[in-house]
């Protein structure tokens, strides 16, 4: 696995997003088989002192962690993408550089992410949080289970709130961001940033200059100075692509993108899989909130998006979570990943079955019609949530996902 797996998330401003809207989409492209599973975790308070261990190192908690919602691969601690209750979406892109990974265990892209949604407000909380967590601990670390080969990549992140979005790319524990507030923009697998930033790592250019990759007089320029000069193609096709289309923007723009609908690229063969996809709308005024939409299961041409919303008490949703196996868990045994458990949840398992069903034709085309249909009416309800004048009563929503998962269940069996 030598090129980073091709995921893609894009980010969409006003006007180009449909009545105000901020929409941010990602394709999460793993390893063949690797289970993604979608998690709610709560709001909650920490002792002082304490330490939260991810998934290769512990670092320490913070005082007061938010409510997230998380798609992340099972085996992990962190998380390919994700929200949480302040409206803030985070996405993670493994990318390679000329500066070689590092093997030994440390933060991973993924924690990363998780630990951005957990203790920011904004989406530029959010980066100084990465950002400092990234100087302080590194990253590195094996990005897939398996026990034969190390598989370690630099870390991309696309951060979106309502109001703005930052583009952090880094090397080892050096980072640049740029800040965008309009348009659209597509973030993938290769470095993008050039010659202006809007955010650093103190070092970055002392740091570049050292190992001999810059002059230190012409114009520093971060994607040609940090690249592994490896074709940039399928990045920017995907962006000038995205540019292109016409707008406005809505929630079934973004689905039809991941699910290669139009020109855009989805990663669906060997050895990558898109093992989860997420669409997120955040109004910019207004009574409406933020509406994050997962599917929890692979290939996004087969899988339905379904809606959820940050309220209290929201029911936990065990049928797309992965069996738990504590201490006993090969992934966190040493040495790890001298086996791979079964981590399907139920909703995996269902939605494995209705692949295998779709081998008669017939009978597949006419069951992914009727899960389109049950998905449209869901974005159909969410839609009338997000022009209705009135405020959210939040005891109407605490079952939102949970009904929409047995329901998708139901419907396979």
């Amino acid at each position: 696995m030598a090129a980073a797996p091709p995921s893609y998330c894009f980010v969409a401003f006003p006007p180009s997003g449909e009545d105000g809207q901020v929409l941010f989409g990602k394709n999460s492209a793993r390893p063949k088989d690797e289970v993604q599973e979608v998690v709610y975790v709560p709001a909650a308070t920490h002792p002082p002192e304490s330490e939260v261990q991810c998934t290769y190192v512990a670092v320490a908690q913070a005082p007061k962690t938010h409510a997230v919602m998380l798609s992340k691969p099972a085996w992990m601690w962190g998380a390919e993408m994700g929200a949480n209750e302040h409206g803030v979406c985070i996405a993670g892109e493994a990318v390679v550089t000329r500066e070689a990974a590092p093997e030994a265990k440390a933060l991973l892209g993924a924690d990363l992410v998780r630990l951005g949604l957990e203790r920011s407000q904004s989406a530029k909380d959010a980066l100084d949080v990465i950002a400092s967590l990234l100087e302080e601990h590194g990253q590195g670390g094996n990005y897939c289970e398996d026990a034969g080969t190390c598989h370690a990549f630099q870390s991309a992140f696309l951060i979106v709130d309502h109001a703005e979005a930052w583009i952090l790319e880094t090397s080892g524990r050096y980072w640049a961001a740029k800040k965008i507030t309009e348009g659209v923009r597509c973030v993938g697998s290769h470095l993008q940033l050039t010659t202006t930033m809007d955010a650093e790592h103190p070092q970055l250019r002392d740091h570049a200059a050292s190992e001999g990759w810059w002059d230190g007089q012409t114009e520093f320029n971060f994607s040609q100075v940090f690249s592994d000069g490896e074709e940039q193609e399928d990045t920017c096709s995907a962006a000038a692509h995205l540019e292109n289309l016409a707008g406005p923007f809505t929630v079934q723009t973004m689905i039809d993108l991941l699910r290669g609908d139009s020109a855009m690229p989805c990663a669906d063969s060997q050895p990558f899989v898109v093992a989860g996809s997420m669409v997120s709308v955040l109004p910019r005024s207004g009574p409406a909130p933020c509406i994050h939409f997962f599917t929890g299961t692979p290939d996004p041409k087969r899988s339905i998006f379904k809606p959820f919303i940050f309220v209290e008490d929201v029911t936990p949703v065990t049928k797309v979570q992965s069996p738990c196996l504590g201490d006993s868990d090969p992934a966190r045994k040493e040495p790890r990943f001298q086996e791979i458990p079964d981590r399907r949840h139920e909703l995996y398992k269902a939605h494995e079955w209705a692949r295998s069903a779709t081998e008669d034709k017939e009978a597949g085309e006419e069951l992914l019609r009727t899960m389109l249909a049950l998905e449209k009416q869901g974005l159909e309800a969410m839609e009338d949530v997000l022009t209705s004048p009135r405020p959210l009563d939040p005891s109407e929503f605490v079952d939102l996902f949970y009904d929409c998962v047995d329901t998708e269940i139901k419907f396979y069996k």
